[in-house]
């Protein structure tokens, strides 16, 4: 599939483009360390059903391109909202469901939380997606924290160095760690890891990792943004949240419910890892069928 592109101030945003023209829109995020195949199930069975879907590479991966050298390849989470809102105006798109997991599901918790008009519906995987930075220092449980372990080899030179040299090696390891029971073969992990070729890849995800801990400045342009997050404010447009049973990252979030008002259902995917829509995506499909009947 020919994917298409479009300018923004900061981005020319490569994205995959499934439905008629005229369907309702649908705008889906993938996370770290996946990309917009995450959706090549999924995307279909939503075009079918009348939407038109689309699914963006985020900044550092596939062919999304920073327009300016002198643009910090910034990976917090502020951008990722920024550039999620910029696509929908780039494509003058007023209103849609949105969704994600993991970095995407975090774009679209934030453009639901400060741009709420614009947004029909959300499906968010992990629930809650916005970084409490002020808190990040205080320690989880044990073994969450050994879950962590990727996040603080890339607060060193040592995971920074080793991420360049081994895009691969390290994302499949996460695959295979956070999706215990998803038996995916060579050629599913190949069409994915093209995309972790983007020369600005390894800036963008160090840069991430780093910044939701604030072991590094933002860039300044998002500031604005990122003191809003810092208020952890609540979701009120129509939600559908989902856990893995089976994810190895992220040990479920029904204590999240607190934040979000009105329409809120979560579900639990049977057997599922982190890669939501990819592991399930007839149910991930499902669900955004459902969160916008729920919204009409």
């Amino acid at each position: 599939m020919q994917y298409k592109s479009v300018t923004t101030e900061v981005l020319e945003i490569a994205y995959l483009d499934y439905g008629a023209r005229d369907g309702w829109p649908c705008i889906m995020g993938h996370g770290f360390p996946y990309d917009v195949n995450a959706y090549a199930e999924a995307a279909p069975i939503l075009a079918q059903a009348g939407a038109r879907v689309l699914v963006p590479w985020l900044r550092g991966y596939g062919p999304t391109r920073f327009r300016f050298p002198q643009t910090l390849r910034s990976g917090e989470q502020a951008a990722l909202g920024a550039d999620l809102l910029a696509f929908m105006d780039a494509l003058k798109i007023e209103r849609a469901v949105v969704g994600g997991y993991d970095w995407g599901g975090r774009a679209a918790c934030i453009v639901s939380v400060l741009h709420p008009e614009r947004v029909v519906g959300l499906v968010s995987g992990n629930s809650y997606n916005i970084q409490n930075i002020a808190r990040a220092m205080e320690p989880a449980s044990p073994p969450h924290e050994a879950a962590l372990w990727y996040q603080y080899f890339f607060h060193n030179e040592r995971g920074r160095r080793a991420l360049e040299r081994n895009r691969r090696g390290f994302a499949r390891q996460l695959w295979t760690m956070w999706s215990p029971k998803w038996q995916f073969d060579d050629a599913t992990f190949d069409r994915s890891a093209v995309s972790f070729d983007n020369p600005d890849f390894v800036d963008v995800v160090i840069h991430s990792y780093r910044h939701r801990f604030a072991l590094v400045e933002g860039d300044p342009a998002y500031a604005a943004i990122e003191a809003k997050l810092a208020a952890q404010p609540q979701v009120r447009v129509p939600t559908i949240a989902i856990d893995g049973d089976s994810d190895g990252v992220i040990p479920g979030t029904a204590h999240h419910a607190e934040k979000f008002e009105g329409f809120y259902q979560r579900r639990v995917f049977a057997g599922a890892g982190h890669n939501l829509p990819q592991e399930r995506p007839a149910e991930w499909a499902q669900a955004v069928l459902d969160v916008r009947k729920a919204a009409s």
